[in-house]
């Protein structure tokens, strides 16, 4: 999930949050609105914390990458795809002419 997407998603959630806090402990608008705000605002700011040590751990996580044995793996990989696309190709030609034989009449043979 992108960091944006998260800080989003985060703060509609202390959004509701707040609007159950603040229904079941203020007994005004005026607190409603202050208990929704708040939470809101903790739910915001908490998020992009989050986000920010999370993506300070992703670029410190550097590793190496094998590129040589991927391309000598994938090269194999390749070699072996051609192969059984010319058994394939070669099957379906026998089965085009079995079926071109097939439907030829055969004499005798009542249509």
């Amino acid at each position: 999930m992108l960091g944006e997407n998260f800080v989003y998603f985060f703060t509609v959630q202390g959004f509701f949050v707040g609007i159950v806090f603040g229904i079941l402990k203020s007994f005004d608008a005026q607190g409603l609105l202050l208990y929704t705000f708040v939470i809101t605002i903790f739910f915001y700011l908490f998020s992009h914390i989050i986000v920010a040590f999370y993506f300070r751990t992703i670029t410190a996580k550097a590793y190496f990458f094998p590129k040589d044995d991927h391309e000598s793996e994938l090269d194999r990989f390749v070699k072996e795809i051609n192969k059984r696309e010319k058994l394939i190709d070669s099957v379906s030609k026998m089965t085009n002419a079995a079926v071109k034989i097939n439907a030829q009449k055969m004499p005798g043979q009542k249509s």
